[in-house]
């Protein structure tokens, strides 16, 4: 009880908070690095390095994919930077790229691209920039459709596995759903690889009935790494930066064709670097990318509002193929890239008009391979994740602490008000609103502990494309007119 002849001192603490952003700039590199020192590097478990760290570097190995991902990293950041943050998961090389596939796949929880979840709890670091340079670009023809042909009668009620015979393929896998002695549903659990031709569908696992039959269609199937990418950068608020096949603009465009997410970036082609012995090889594009999304980000200290596009790529000595791109003539090869939403690595050429740049090896690339255009620029996307990442950390501080009144509901109004206002302020979005709406806000939801808030904000869009007219000036003559009129 307060004292009776005396005084009580009482901290207010329900001022607007100062805003918490994430970093969006930690790299993760899920690859191969089979002479990498198990005990530092152990399968399937995530390990924070800097990327210029000599001794991590050693212990990572030359071998594999990991090792010239990183050097490539470190080529392209900016001035006064000494390293990036990387997550590094290293998975066991399979007897064949496929069988390294599927090791990066893993269970998408705790193997392969999965390891990326367990980042946050055992690093106490997330990565927001994912990839898996040399194993995104395969892609293979598989079942694609199934279709009931025959329903049949008289089957035992359930789900049943289906399998495939002929075809030319292996490793599809399905399931048959009969109810009321009818099959009623056929799904697709796993493509399989290598069909040449629609594969027999076998009903063998079905009991007890007659007459029906199931028939598959095949066409070229997505990359499982891709796939895993996705759902993994949904989970975490990143995004992934990911290789097509490098060969040619039609290679790369049936490829984009089997990608369908806003946190996909795709690239082409791939780079030639020289190696210890000075012979040139080729290495995936995708670390350079994110190299460069690392140097950006630094420069408009960590707000990752920027795009990465006319960027000169730095440690390569060149595409693993030419792009031809004009900045004027739409149907060259890297125009019909970008169209595509593929970012491209092309060659700066003095002299050359319509060029990118006089020199140098530049990527252009604004795009996700989402089917959403309001959030096509991934710098959007970026942004719009870097500010739910604030509302999360900073927010959660006013959970339990504060009982609902009106000075509560102001300040979590002031703080992201303030928040926005900053970004607003640094050119990151053009404008801003946050709401606290009475409709939303019923009296048996304050009641029951919540409340709504809402905001909108506009991030600034990218510039792409600058449309000049060019027309004659009449009134210059009339100008010309009137002074020799009075000369």
């Amino acid at each position: 009880m307060p004292p009776v002849f005396g005084m009580t001192i009482t901290a207010i603490d329900n001022e607007p908070r100062t805003p918490v952003w994430g970093d969006m700039s930690i790299i993760g590199l899920i690859g191969t690095a089979p002479d990498a020192d198990e005990e530092q590097f152990p399968i399937n478990t995530p390990v924070l390095i800097r990327s210029s760290d000599a001794d991590a570097l050693e212990a990572l190995g030359a071998a594999g994919t990991l090792a010239d991902a990183v050097k490539l990293i470190n080529a392209q950041l900016g001035e006064l930077q000494a390293a990036a943050l990387v997550v590094v998961v290293r998975v066991t090389a399979g007897a064949d790229t496929a069988a390294t596939i599927a090791n990066i796949v893993g269970n998408a929880t705790d193997t392969g691209v999965g390891a990326f979840l367990q980042s946050g709890q055992l690093l106490g670091y997330t990565p927001r920039l994912l990839a898996a340079p040399g194993f995104t670009s395969q892609t293979a023809t598989g079942v694609s459709a199934l279709t009931i042909a025959n329903a049949g009668s008289g089957y035992a009620n359930g789900t049943f596995p289906l399998t495939a015979t002929g075809g030319g393929g292996s490793g599809f896998a399905g399931t048959a759903t009969v109810a009321g002695g009818v099959i009623t549903a056929v799904n697709i659990t796993s493509p399989g690889t290598g069909y040449t031709s629609a594969p027999t569908i076998s009903l063998s696992a079905l009991s007890g009935g007659t007459g029906g039959s199931v028939t598959a269609a095949v066409a070229p199937v997505g990359n499982a790494v891709v796939a895993a990418l996705a759902g993994i950068c949904n989970r975490l608020l990143a995004h992934a930066v990911v290789d097509g096949p490098g060969t040619s603009r039609a290679a790369a465009q049936a490829w984009r064709e089997t990608i369908s997410s806003d946190r996909i970036i795709p690239v082409e082609p791939a780079v030639k670097v020289t190696d210890a012995t000075g012979v040139a090889v080729v290495v995936p594009l995708s670390p350079a990318v994110l190299g460069i999304a690392v140097r950006r980000d630094a420069e408009f200290a960590g707000r990752p509002f920027h795009s990465w596009a006319n960027q000169a790529v730095q440690g390569i000595v060149g595409p693993s193929r030419p792009i031809g791109f004009s900045l004027t003539d739409d149907t060259s090869e890297g125009q019909l890239l970008l169209a595509s939403n593929i970012g491209i690595l092309t060659r700066g050429e003095m002299g050359v008009d319509g060029a990118i740049a006089d020199g140098g090896f530049i990527f252009i690339g604004t795009d996700n391979a989402g089917s959403d255009e309001l959030w096509r620029f991934y710098n959007v996307k970026r942004g719009r994740d870097y500010i739910h990442l604030m509302c999360l950390k900073t927010l959660r501080t006013y959970l339990g602490k504060f009982n609902i009144t009106g000075q509560t509901i102001q300040a979590i109004v002031n703080t992201l008000n303030g928040a926005l206002r900053d970004l607003k302020a640094t050119g990151d979005i053009l404008g801003y609103r946050v709401d606290f709406v009475p409709d939303q806000n019923s009296p048996e939801n304050l009641r029951a502990g919540r409340i709504t808030v809402g905001f909108q904000a506009e991030e600034a869009p990218v510039l792409r494309r600058i449309d000049v007219q060019s027309m004659r000036y009449r009134p210059a003559l009339n100008a010309l007119v009137d002074d020799l009129a009075s000369a």
